[in-house]
């Protein structure tokens, strides 16, 4: 069998299981006690054991499998979690996300993880120096067999569940015998039981399953919310299974399987248990017990079926294909609007009005397809926080809000790496040692809030953290020595212009170079690259409050909704969810305030920008009209009346790049192609309001 055709849905589903790892543990270092969350790492770990498994990467399967070991313990409350635990387990997750970055960049994901995995034994053995650990020996954790298929909690547990009414079956499967995969089969299987129950023994071992140490068959005492016909023709719709048998349990037929078990075996004694299986008989005990009750409600709750997912994986260069062909279709059909208004045939019109509506609702679906929330990219930084306070020792909390909402796909893609710089700034330059804010009146524990929010058409991300803000005059001495700027121009620069300063190429206000912070290289790049995506980036500091920086993304990069005018001969469009209103203002209405022309608008009094002088517009002089029309526009809580020649009316159009030569255009985001063929500017309201 060809396994390349899995690798990208094994890629996929191992990031998905690591990032759920390292949120769950997280969480449990915050509440150690929380056995709940236990259960939940190892049902992650052991998954992606028996993912890597069946890839055929051994490496990532072995490390797996000893932080299972850990987790099994702790899960059956023999060990408890403490600093050196966490910080092993954390050790090993980053030890699998490079294995399985390096299987993505097209290796074998091999590592050398020896001293993990020592780490990890000495755990389980409970050998190792730190205080507060108390691991019980995996020897002293074994039980007695009662010498049948189940020992005798095995038995009770049954037994109680067949007290108790619910569905008990004894399993026997038999995969053909030209079955390549036969530990997947059998994964397959167990995966399908515990969707619908649980399972109280198998045998072979499920160890021994996955790793594929049986003949043809194996077989499984199970507790299922399925009647015996749905279990069996469900195992049986399973590839590659040959036989399938489901019986039914009471107790006398349980009684006469124990007996007839005990008198196969030979009355000498068995072979001494290793300490592995020791333990993990053990923990299947205690595992049982722990789950027994939860099947047992599960298994009244409903019989139902489970639920079947709603979901699929798609490739993003399928979505840019299908946008790029909408874009031309919607091109297409402001063609034929103008088309019929012109023909002005009844047949044509209804047509083409039918044709708008579905194209506006294929239009939201397309739309809503590449939308993704921020939380795939927040989701990284609590574990990334965590290991920088603990590498400064610094005591921090990362406050996330707004995690829900939207971005297109093409901007989260590019926004991880600015947002893990400003992090790492905040940390190491922004929130100070537990010392210096104890002594400066404040918690010994500094916050950061990383928040996102839609705005109009654009979504801002802040972060903001109460350390001790941009020191002003260093700010400035360090940009006079790196050559920045002059001190003549130094003297002229508001507080805004010295917080921008931070963000020139190369520089940096560290003492000294360290892994995290020192070279100059991070702001200049967040820069860059937000400036790159078609937004900005702004600081606002107080010194010894903190600091606060807000970026401003556009919300999508394909599709808007504009309102068409025209500026002489010119054609340009302007965003619909930035503009507020539209009017008409008399030459007589126009004040001049200390230079500048402003407008009373609803009580207040907003700047008024000339489109024509921001654009250079040779054929149109608003100065020669009595009246002029307006566009109020909106940035956050700021407000601006722009004046234009002509409004043409709104129009959904499709956003254009201008290409590499014509960048950073001030006030142009962009182009469209009109539904006449002829190409408009984008106006870029945000530029026009300071």
């Amino acid at each position: 069998m060809d396994m390349n055709a899995y690798l990208s849905m094994f890629i996929d589903e191992s990031n998905d299981h690591l990032q759920s790892l390292n949120e769950n543990l997280l969480r449990l270092e915050s509440d150690p006690e929380d056995l709940s969350i236990v259960q939940s790492i190892f049902r992650s770990a052991h998954t992606l054991k028996g993912m890597s498994a069946t890839m055929g990467y051994e490496d990532l399967a072995s490390l797996t499998h000893e932080m299972e070991n850990v987790l099994d313990l702790v899960r059956n409350s023999k060990l408890k979690m403490d600093s050196f635990i966490f910080d092993t387990l954390f050790k090993g997750l980053d030890a699998l996300e490079s294995m399985v970055q390096d299987i993505v960049q097209g290796g074998t994901g091999k590592a050398d993880v020896t001293a993990i995995v020592a780490s990890l034994q000495s755990i389980v053995k409970g050998d190792y120096k730190t205080t507060g650990a108390s691991a019980v020996p995996a020897a002293a954790a074994s039980g007695q067999q009662s010498g049948g298929l189940l020992d005798e909690f095995q038995t009770s547990v049954i037994q109680q569940s067949i007290d108790s009414g619910h569905n008990v079956y004894y399993i026997e499967v038999e995969v053909r015998e030209d079955c390549v995969l036969k530990g997947v089969r059998a994964y397959m299987v167990f995966d399908l039981l515990g969707k619908n129950g649980d399972i109280v023994k198998s045998e072979p071992s499920v160890t021994d399953l996955e790793q594929e140490k049986f003949d043809r068959s194996f077989t499984v005492f199970a507790i299922s919310t399925l009647s015996q016909q749905e279990l069996e023709t469900q195992i049986a719709a399973i590839s590659e299974i040959d036989k399938v048998s489901v019986a039914l349990l009471d107790l006398e037929s349980l009684a006469m399987l124990n007996n007839a078990a005990s008198k196969e075996q030979a009355p000498s004694a068995a072979p001494a248990s290793t300490p592995a299986s020791a333990q993990a008989e053990s923990s299947t005990k205690e595992e049982a017990g722990k789950q027994v009750a939860a099947a047992r409600s599960q298994a009244a709750a409903s019989s139902a079926p489970a639920a079947v997912s709603k979901t699929i994986r798609v490739d993003i260069d399928r979505l840019d294909a299908l946008m790029n062909l909408f874009s031309e279709l919607l091109i297409d059909r402001v063609r034929l609007e103008q088309l019929s208004s012109e023909i002005r045939r009844n047949d044509l019109t209804e047509t083409v009005e039918h044709m708008t509506r579905v194209s506006s609702d294929l239009q939201n679906i397309v739309l809503k397809l590449r939308m993704v929330p921020v939380d795939s990219v927040f989701n990284r930084f609590p574990r990334m926080i965590r290991d920088l306070a603990k590498s400064l020792d610094k005591k921090i909390d990362l406050v996330i809000t707004g995690a829900d909402t939207e971005l297109d796909r093409t901007v989260i893609d590019e926004i991880g790496d600015p947002l893990v710089h400003l992090l790492r700034n905040s940390v190491d330059h922004g929130i100070e040692t537990t010392q210096e804010r104890l002594a400066a009146g404040k918690p010994e524990t500094g916050t950061i809030h990383l928040r996102a929010y839609h705005s109009g058409n654009h979504v801002f991300i802040e972060v903001e953290e109460d350390g001790r803000g941009i020191n002003r005059e260093k700010v400035l001495k360090t940009a006079i020595k790196n050559g920045v700027v002059t001190e003549e121009q130094a003297k002229q620069l508001t507080d805004e212009d010295v917080n921008m300063l931070i963000f020139a190429p190369g520089f940096s206000t560290a003492d000294k170079i360290s892994d995290i912070s020192g070279r100059g290289v991070g702001l200049d790049v967040v820069k860059s690259k937000i400036t790159s995506l078609g937004g900005n980036v702004t600081v606002d500091s107080a010194l010894g409050r903190g600091t606060k920086f807000a970026v401003q993304l556009p919300l999508t990069l394909s599709i808007i909704s504009a309102m068409l005018i025209k500026l002489g001969s010119e054609k340009y469009a302007i965003p619909l969810t930035s503009i507020v209103e539209t009017g008409i203002v008399q030459r007589d209405q126009i004040l001049n305030v200390h230079g500048n022309r402003m407008i009373h608008f609803r009580n207040a009094i907003i700047p008024l920008v000339s489109l024509s002088k921001v654009l250079d517009s040779p054929d149109f002089n608003e100065h020669n009209e009595s009246e002029t029309e307006i566009v109020v526009i909106r940035k956050g809580d700021k407000w601006a009346a722009v004046t234009v020649d002509e409004f043409i009316g709104q129009s959904e159009i499709v956003l254009k790049s201008l290409g590499k030569y014509l960048t950073n255009i001030e006030a142009i985001s962009g182009a469209t192609i009109l539904g006449d063929g002829q190409v408009a500017l984008i106006i870029d309201p945000n530029a026009l309001i300071k």
